[in-house]
């Protein structure tokens, strides 16, 4: 593994524990506003932060010291389809895990780690036998984990699985991207226009109130500031040149980072299934991560 590939790797995996806790955050957001209001108001928010990194890039460029060739209609185009595609991510995420259990929509979200491969294929982004002994190890993990029921679809699991697919696009999207442009500036405009396509039924099905926005600060300001405005840039930043089959699998232990959280700061127990779950998943981490005796691999 080269110098860059193990800093991609730790940019990726930062990400995934940000968002694990931010579970967290988002639990104890919608006690006080609806799932439209708070994915607003927080991708606005890690809009707005990103927006002074963004301004001193430019400096940078204008000074001759930055060198990203980065095009309008790249950063544009790149921007909104990320954008789209997050804000029906977490809208139908959202939507689902109103149908079923917490478990089950954690599991068939992450399968995305099997979908992103598969689709890599008709891309011509093909994985490695290593890559897929990983994913299949990672997908015993992540069931062991997160589902403590029969596995059946329905209403709700249908809606997640949506969701799924639309975030492994949304990894293949920032994959094509990441070379072309610069991350945070990538990732600003994602977070404007996933903004704006929630506020289209955060007014029509919610009442967003701004005592109930302000009450509910905290989660807010992590989930906008570290989930949104940090997390999401460091995944653009760490897929660069990166395998999106294994950044997939970095980004997956978010689950697992979120089962971990629930049991430091809510004091939730983990069974030894759970456990068990957790290191096939580091496992299979791990395992995708070590060096191959191809070197074009």
């Amino acid at each position: 593994m080269t110098a860059k590939s193990t800093k991609n790797s730790l940019l990726l995996f930062l990400a995934a524990l940000i968002w694990g806790v931010a579970f967290v955050a988002q639990s104890v957001g919608m006690d006080y506003v609806g799932p439209f209001t708070f994915n607003c108001v927080r991708s606005l928010l890690g809009s707005l932060v990103l927006i002074p990194c963004v301004l001193f890039l430019a400096h940078k460029k204008a000074e001759g010291r930055e060198s990203m060739p980065d095009q309008p209609k790249d950063v544009i185009l790149g921007g909104i389809l990320c954008g789209i595609l997050l804000a029906v991510s977490t809208a139908l995420q959202q939507i689902g895990i109103m149908y079923t259990t917490v478990g089950k929509a954690g599991f068939v979200t992450a399968l995305y780690i099997i979908i992103v491969p598969i689709l890599g294929i008709f891309l011509k982004k093909k994985a490695g036998v290593k890559v897929w002994i990983s994913v299949l190890i990672a997908l015993v993990g992540l069931y062991l984990l997160c589902m403590t029921d029969s596995f059946s679809l329905n209403k709700g699991d249908f809606l997640v699985l949506l969701c799924a697919f639309c975030f492994s696009f949304h990894i293949l999207v920032i994959d094509h991207f990441s070379v072309r442009v610069t991350g945070v500036k990538l990732s600003c405009i994602q977070f404007f226009v996933c903004s704006a396509f929630n506020a289209i039924p955060m007014f029509l099905l919610e009442t967003p109130r701004m005592s109930d926005i302000c009450r509910a600060w905290a989660p807010i300001l992590y989930a906008g500031i570290l989930s949104c405005g940090v997390a999401y840039t460091l995944q653009i930043i760490g897929q660069k040149n990166m395998n999106p089959t294994v950044a997939s699998l970095i980004l997956s232990l978010e689950s697992v980072i979120s089962v971990l959280a629930g049991w430091v700061i809510l004091h939730q127990t983990l069974s030894v299934r759970e456990i068990l779950g957790c290191i096939l998943m580091f496992g299979a981490i791990i395992l995708a991560q070590l060096p191959s005796r191809n070197r074009k691999n």
